[in-house]
């Protein structure tokens, strides 16, 4: 039997859509993985996190770590 769309990735081991590429903890700079660690969605952007500590953090104050994520691009 063949899945086709949305659900076929549970039978054939795809995992989510993404590209594969880690995401960057935006509080402690920590490589993540896809479908690892914690994940938000903020502002239309998802961001993932290490830890639950660094998810609270975020939480407590998103630009605070989003300016910082912003001044090391420059």
């Amino acid at each position: 039997m063949m899945r086709y769309g949305c659900g076929a990735h549970i039978m054939h081991g795809h995992h989510g859509h993404s590209s594969g590429a880690n995401h960057l903890d935006p509080v402690c700079g920590m490589k993540v993985k896809p479908m690892q660690g914690y994940g938000k969605m903020y502002h239309g952007n998802l961001y993932r996190f290490c830890t639950k500590s660094c998810l609270d953090k975020f939480d407590l104050d998103p630009e605070k770590y989003l300016n910082m994520e912003q001044k090391e691009e420059m």
